[in-house]
């Protein structure tokens, strides 16, 4: 069976309905992220889909050091806290050491466990021991069931609000595939499972210097990936994704993202998961 994880009042991730997890790659300024966990929010509330604002304070692991980076710990944490003032909205956010849990905590209702970090024992402890739910990203490098070491560790610190997200597995060179087969084997795991579809859509590395992605098979992966069973999506979004200051060429367009979500609460009325028992 698979435990709920309850982010905030009014958000729980794991007990049926679709979550969404969405907002820019990173913040680009204050009156950028309040405005656009605004805009985001209210398309939410049209579809009647929960939500979280996410976005990273600190892009620690950017292809070029020449790479935007965004505002650091302590001015992008007090733009998170006006955003969840503002648009009144969960927030979630990244951290890249363990010395920044219990600052980002303070603000954030989710600590982010980034994908190449999701081995990282003092990161996930550190997190876990803030209280706040937990979203460990699943390594590139990792198979599905490697996850119950991750989650382990967060339950280990006596929190056992963790959730998982899938953002795909290393195929070639820069390159990422998802199999469909893993939300069933996580969700095994016994907890919630999120499908990071624009992060999937990156081609790591495939730029000059940048990342570069294929932002036009979002609607038909995480259509899928619902299908399949994921208990939350997880989206980058941006009102101009090619003025985008992180992840420009995977990130969805604010005018595609209610269209997409009406579609996606309708796959995932039809096929709402059920506990997955992996034998």
């Amino acid at each position: 069976m698979v435990a709920p994880v309850r982010i905030a009042d009014g958000v729980t991730i794991g007990e049926g309905s679709l979550v969404l997890i969405a907002g820019p790659c990173v913040i680009e300024s204050e009156a950028h992220a309040v405005g656009l966990a605004k805009e985001i929010a209210a398309i939410a509330r049209r579809v009647g889909i929960p939500y979280v604002f996410k976005a990273s304070f600190d892009k620690a692991n950017r292809t070029s050091v020449k790479s935007f980076r965004g505002p650091g710990l302590e001015s992008g944490l007090r733009t998170l806290a006006k955003v969840k003032a503002e648009a009144r909205v969960p927030i979630l956010t990244d951290i890249h050491e363990p010395g920044q849990a219990a600052a980002a905590g303070v603000v954030a209702d989710v600590l982010q466990i980034p994908a190449f970090l999701s081995r990282q024992t003092d990161l996930i402890v550190a997190a876990a021991e803030t209280g706040r739910a937990v979203n460990v990203k699943k390594g590139q490098f990792l198979a599905p069931l490697d996850m119950k070491h991750a989650i382990e560790k967060v339950r280990s610190a006596g929190n056992a609000k963790v959730f998982v997200t899938e953002r795909g597995f290393s195929f070639g060179y820069n390159n990422l595939v998802v199999d469909m087969r893993a939300f069933p084997m996580m969700r095994g795991l016994g907890v919630p499972v999120v499908f990071d579809v624009t992060h999937s859509l990156q081609l790591p590395g495939g730029g000059d210097g940048v990342t570069a992605g294929l932002a036009e098979y979002i609607e038909p992966l995480a259509s899928a990936g619902v299908a399949a069973g994921v208990d939350g999506v997880f989206l980058e979004v941006h009102e101009s994704p090619a003025q985008a200051k992180s992840d420009a060429q995977n990130a969805l367009a604010l005018s595609a993202l209610e269209p997409l979500l009406a579609r996606l609460v309708r796959i995932h009325e039809v096929t709402r998961p059920s506990p997955a028992k992996i034998r």
